[in-house]
């Protein structure tokens, strides 16, 4: 099974030294973008949390990270809590209702299916609070597609759209849809110093020009739409 292989994947691909580097861009993504949409008093979940830069770097209130890989409990730092779970197990695990905001990045991609898609976000629409958050970043299929399957681990093309018309069937509402934003891999011809990653960030003119990463921030829908919308689909 993949699932098995992935530890040892993810340190070929990630060596310490890339690591390190990525640990620094992401306080910089998380600092000076990313927490103009999370509140400091927040409890924040991350999905696929992997080497945990981002749940370690940004501030909350209550910080929980999940992930099937066992490195990752090994990376989170102190105060953020890691639960070793299938994403789409997420509502066996976590309570109801809990979540102020959820967090995936470069995760959909490596979903089975469009079922296990759906079956993820539906799980984090259990989990977050009404009006709760979910933010997902992502590669654009549209704007990388001849490197997209570079990565043994990518399964499902996606873009922008389609994950738009998932998190809509999931039962939230898209606030913030960015088609392109962060560029494809931290290997990519833009330098990632934090100084540069934080001037970049700060020049959204240049994301069209470099990026081909998507960025969704979505609203998880009033209980009473929810049950409309049900026994309409029924």
């Amino acid at each position: 099974m993949l699932e098995s292989a992935i530890p040892a994947l993810y340190r070929e691909r990630f060596p310490d030294a890339s690591s390190g580097r990525r640990g620094a861009v992401w306080k910089t993504i998380c600092r000076s973008w990313l927490s103009s949409h999370i509140s400091a008093d927040a409890r924040v979940l991350e999905i696929g949390a992997g080497y945990c830069e981002f749940i370690n770097n940004i501030r909350a209130a209550e910080r929980v990270a999940v992930d099937l890989n066992p490195e990752t409990r090994r990376h989170a730092r102190p105060g953020v809590t890691v639960h070793e779970i299938a994403a789409e197990s997420l509502a066996d695990r976590v309570p109801p209702g809990y979540f102020d905001v959820a967090f995936m990045s470069n995760f959909l991609e490596h979903c089975r299916s469009r079922d296990h898609v759906l079956a993820i976000l539906r799980n984090v629409a259990v989990v977050l609070k009404p009006a709760g958050r979910v933010l997902i970043l992502g590669p654009n299929f549209r704007y990388c597609y001849r490197r997209y399957f570079d990565f043994f681990d990518h399964c499902l093309p996606l873009t922008d759209r389609a994950v738009v018309e998932a998190i809509q069937l999931a039962g939230f509402d898209a606030e913030v849809v960015q088609p392109r934003t962060l560029p494809y891999t931290f290997a990519s011809r833009l330098p990632s110093w934090p100084w540069l990653v934080r001037l970049y960030l700060h020049l959204p003119w240049l994301w069209p020009l470099f990026g081909a990463q998507f960025f969704i921030v979505a609203r998880k829908r009033p209980a009473a739409v929810l049950k409309v919308q049900n026994r309409l689909a029924a």
